[in-house]
This record gives C-alpha cells, structure tokens and sequence, in this order.
C-alpha cells in the first residue's frame, strides 16, 4: 500500500499540482480571512502550510485525521460569507473526533477541485492501508510534528513539546529515563529506531506484557501452539485451529524471520490485539441483527444532549455541526432549544447564557440532509419550545415545508394505535417530541381560522390522543369562553407531535393512571438516580409501556456526561449525552450503540421489557442468579491515537 501510494503521488495530476503549493484563505470567522500558502509534505501523509510562498512551515493536519472533506454550499461558515466569497471555491476539511473543521477558500473553483479530489484519494488510501502501514505513518507524523528544526533528530525538549501536543502528561524524570533508554547511540537526540523504541516504551502495558511472559515459555516470543492455547483459553476461540493461528502469525508478525519460524514477537502480539482479528467486539453484531419490529419504548435509543453545542453550555459556540456530527455517528434523538429571534425567525441556542445562536431552519434543513446517510430508522426532534406564538407558528412552517414527506405528520395509515410503532415502521421518518395541546383548545384554533371541518376519522384520532390538561391549560380553559385567549401553545406546532407528547412526571401512580402509551417524561439525572434508588422496580415497569428521557445535570456547565449505564439498568430509553465531550462516559455510549449496525436502536433485554419485572436495577442479584462475567484481553487500545493512551 506504501508503494501504491507513492506511486500516485508521481502520477496522480492532482496530487502532483497540490505538491507544487497552492495559496487558499483560511476561514475561521466573517472578520478572520487569513492567506496561508499549503501543501502536502512528500510523503503524502501530511500537509504543511506557511504564511509566504517560500516561508517557514509547519504542520496543518494529517491525511489519518481526515474524515470526509464538503464543498462550500455545506459549510455553515461559508454559507454566511456567501455575498462576499464564492461558494464554489471554498470546502471544508472535517476530521475524525472534536477537532475543528477546516474552512479553506481557493484562488478558483478549479483549484478547489483538485484539492478536494486530490485529499479523498489520499485519505481513501490511507484508510486502505493495514495496520502495521497506518502505526509507522502515524508515528513518522508524529516525529515530523516533535521535530522543530526539522533536523531529523529529536531532542529531549522537542519530546517534552511532543508529549504536550500529544496530551499526555507524564513526570518528567520519567520521561527523561525513557529517553535516555531510547538513545542507544548516546547523542542526545533520538533519530528513527530510536524514536520508536521510545514510543514503545512509553506505551508499554505492564498487564499485557505479563499476558504474553504467561503464555511463552522464553518471554520473548510465542511459539505456534503456545499462540494456539492463547486464542483458545485467553481469546476463547474455542475453535480455533492451527491453520488459523499460522495464518495470523503469517498477518501480524513484523520481522520475515519470525513469519519463517511461526513464531509470534511481542510486536507482534500486539499488532494482533490491535486488529480487527483480535477485536472484542463480536463480529455476529456488526450488522442489524436484532428485531426492529418491537415498539419504540423496547429500545435503547442514542440521544444527544445540547445538540447545538460543540463546546460548553455557557459560552459554547452552537453550529449545526453538532448535529452534523451526532447524526453521523448514529444519534436518533437531537435537541433542539428554540427561542424568539429577530426579523421573526426563531433561533437555537442555550437560553439565557453566552452561547452564539443559530437559526432553526438551518436546523431543520441540516436534519433534512443529514438523518438519514448512514442509519435510516427514525429520527426524533427533541423540541424546547420557548417561542411566541407567532414565531411558533414559523417553526411549525419550516418543519413542514424543509421536512416535508421525511415529517410524521398524523399517525402510520391513519390507524388508531394501541401501543407505540416500530423503528421498522418508522423507517426514514422524522417525529417532533414535544407539548402538545388537548383536543378542545385545537378546535378552537380551527374555528378561528376558519378552517374545514375534520373527517369524523381525524376527530377520533385526535380524540385518541386527548389527555389530562396540565395545570395551565386547566386555568387557561377556566377563563371566561366569550372573550378567547390564545394558547400557549401554537395548534399548528401541537399538530405535528403525533407519537412523542411530553409530559410533566409526578408519580408512577399518576403516569398509571393519566398518561398514555404516546407520552413521554423528562428527568433531570439527579432525579432519575434518585428514583432508581427509591423505586428503582417501578421505575423499570414505567420503562416497559412508556418512553423515557434523561438529560445531564444543570449543574455540568462544562458540558460534561454522567454514566449513561446507570439509567439503562433502569430500562430508562432515551439517556441523553453531551456529545461533543470525549470521555469515558462517552466511550460507554459509543460502544454500546456500536452493535445492531449502529443504527442507533438497541434492543432491550427481555427483564427490561416484562410490564411485571421483579428486577431493581439497586438490588441486581435477586430473582437472578448471580453470574461471573469473564472479558479475555482482546482489542487494547495500545498503540495509536497515543492521547487515548
């Protein structure tokens, strides 16, 4: 692959007009419009940039940190810079994780093109590579980054201003050690083999290098049957034969010599444990494999908190790259705070705090795009409504208009339902969560409007959907009749909550006794782990027959996540996450929506979805037998990113 890479470096007429050097504006802001001079280093793996054409530069970003690269009509930034810079010669470069994306705008749309297509081939080829080939790219990056003076030698303070860019902290007498250790030729800089033996040092895992000393006879290597019993025993690969595991070594051992004895290195052995091969992550649960045909609140679904927000709830800029980035990566549930904006359109962001604002139809256009290019079952619209009337009546236009058939706008075949409907019958539909009116103030609304009367099918639907008024829709409903007041709430906006009505919780007992299939509670987290504790079984049978929401405390201004597994054990459906806060309350998330195709729909356990369920999430052990759950040391995450490390 290394090879076929250069190759198209020396032939591909893209690259090799990108090498020469291009000058784009680099666009961070309307005010902020900077001339950079960029283009990609000879290997093709990074691309440097300067401030003058034959200027000092420095490294921009690698071609592994790339995700996907847009053109400018979906750049929200460049679109807002439309009057004053053609959006045909700009794009964006997006990269994996939180990192920023890259706004750039070329001399012409020519330019942009060649860029554009000349950056997909070199990612396309780098996510080609396999393991060993992406390992010693990452860490040839790496040591261009570390390197300053760009001497090919790295001293020790370029490995401390290395470490730093890497996040990670480490002593700095024990850095030094590793150093020191790794300069075998003693000149006081690491040069190539040095600069990996020091990379391997610091990545070192006590627990896997006593993994592998358990398993070889000699600590150095592992013979074909002493790898044998490792899969067998440690990976449970109960089948495993010996032709299988010759063939790993063949894959996975660096050195020819190791590959012509069948023996395995501890370089080796790691390679293996990184690979998809050494994965544990069962292969059987990559695809969409459970049933899809259960109603909604059977499901663990994959929520986002803020969604808006790519940084903190009080000063965070809000993008519609939040949801961008949610969408991609398999969230079903986004949230959405509307607020009255200017020239009567409404607009999102964190209310009362110092978070920018963004339109709400640049929301719903971006959910039109974006819901359904990867999974395609259903997306939920989290409404927060804080809107007047009029600039509801607007939210309710965009909605309609920008969505239009992708909207659930009445109930599947206009068929009164007895219980909530499938993902599977939900396929590549969009459903708005939020309040919802009572039938008697809708009527109202269509006498004033003047509008035709309802079908006697549409009454009995809406009537199916009536409930107990809230204590302010009672009040409003007790004022004098002869002299209307307009609802809060828009009818026109009501309209189109068809399955997700939100409810005020009070008790189990009331839910019982009040609530329908079709509406749903929000908790705060406090008071979620506080019900677990208190009436964790009732709170698991409410969890059978309607839908839950979660939502981190108001008390986490830095945006950051709770366990999301503590409301799961609880049956709890929707757990909402800051996503755009790594961590490892987000690795939780991430790794259990990881299944079922990623589709953003897990299937809950059978005891989470039994409406007579005897299981507390606080006592887990009774009527259940307690069972040993055993995880062999399979996929670590050992050697790259290094900042996960």
């Amino acid at each position: 692959m290394a090879s076929l890479l250069q190759d198209q470096l020396t032939t591909d007429q893209d690259l090799l007009l990108m090498q020469e050097g291009m000058p784009m504006r680099k666009v961070r802001s309307k005010s902020w419009k900077k001339l950079r001079y960029f283009r990609p280093q000879n290997d093709g793996m990074t691309v440097w940039h300067a401030r003058q054409a034959r200027g000092s530069a420095k490294p921009s970003f690698s071609i592994s940190d790339v995700e996907t690269i847009r053109n400018g009509h979906d750049s929200e930034l460049l679109r807002s810079l439309a009057e004053e810079l053609p959006l045909e010669q700009g794009f964006t470069i997006v990269f994996h994780g939180r990192r920023s994306n890259l706004d750039l705008m070329a001399n012409s749309v020519e330019e942009a093109q060649i860029w554009m297509r000349g950056l997909q081939l070199l990612v396309d080829l780098v996510t080609s590579m396999d393991h060993q080939e992406r390992l010693d790219q990452w860490l040839s990056d790496w040591f261009q980054r570390g390197d300053k003076n760009q001497d090919g030698k790295m001293s020790f303070q370029e490995v401390q201003r290395l470490l730093h860019l890497m996040n990670v902290e480490m002593d700095q007498e024990y850095a030094f050690s590793l150093f020191q250790a790794a300069d075998t030729s003693q000149s006081g800089t690491l040069e190539g083999e040095e600069f990996v033996q020091f990379y391997k040092a610091l990545t070192k895992r006590a627990e896997v290098q006593e993994l592998f000393e358990s398993f070889s006879a000699d600590g150095q290597k592992l013979t074909l049957l002493e790898f044998l019993d490792f899969l067998q025993e440690e990976q449970k690969e109960r089948d495993c034969t010996s032709e299988l595991a010759l063939e790993l070594i063949d894959r996975y051992e660096p050195s020819d010599s190791g590959k012509l004895r069948h023996v395995l290195s501890m370089d080796g052995f790691l390679s293996y444990l990184c690979s998809k091969d050494g994965d544990i992550f069962n292969p059987a649960c990559l695809p969409i494999y459970q049933d899809m045909t259960q109603p909604l609140n059977h499901y663990f679904i994959c929520s986002s908190h803020n969604t808006y927000l790519v940084g903190d709830q009080l000063c965070g800029q809000s993008s519609v790259e939040g949801y961008i980035r949610a969408l991609k990566r398999g969230c079903r549930c986004v949230e959405v705070d509307v607020w009255d904006g200017p020239s009567g359109e409404p607009v999102v962001y964190h209310g009362h705090t110092l978070t920018s604002r963004i339109l709400f139809k640049d929301v719903v256009a971006t959910v039109a795009q974006y819901a359904f290019q990867t999974p395609d079952y259903p997306v939920i619209l989290s409404l927060e409504t804080h809107c007047s009337w009029e600039q509801q009546q607007t939210m309710a236009r965009h909605l309609t208009e920008i969505l239009g058939e992708q909207l659930l706008s009445t109930t599947l075949d206009g068929v009164l339902p007895t219980q909530l409907p499938s993902p599977e019958e939900l396929r590549r539909k969009i459903l708005v969560k939020g309040k919802k009116l009572t039938l008697e103030e809708d009527l109202e609304y269509e006498e004033e409007e003047a509008e035709p009367e309802l079908e006697e099918s549409e009454l009995a639907l809406e009537s199916q959907f009536e409930t107990e008024p809230e204590p302010q829709e009672q009040n409003l409903q007790n004022k004098d009749k002869k002299k209307k007041s307009k609802p809060i709430l828009c009818p026109a906006l009501s309209s189109l909550v068809i399955y997700l009505k939100s409810v005020s919780f009070r008790s189990f007992t009331h839910s019982k006794e009040h609530y329908h299939f079709y509406e749903i509670s929000s908790f705060s987290e406090t008071k979620a782990k506080r019900l677990i504790k208190e009436a964790g079984n009732e709170f698991v049978q409410h969890n059978t027959w309607q839908l839950s929401r979660v939502y981190p405390s108001g008390l986490r201004t830095d945006s950051s996540n709770y366990n999301p597994q503590e409301l799961w054990n609880a049956g709890c459906q929707m757990v909402a996450m800051n996503m755009q806060t790594a961590g490892l309350e987000m690795d939780i998330c991430d790794g259990h929506f990881r299944q079922n195709g990623g589709c953003g729909y897990v299937l809950k356990p059978d005891f989470l979805r039994d409406i007579q369920s005897s299981f507390h999430p606080e006592k887990p052990i009774s009527p259940f037998k307690a069972q040993t759950l055993s995880i062999p040391y399979r996929h670590l995450q050992l050697i790259f990113p290094i900042n996960s490390v």
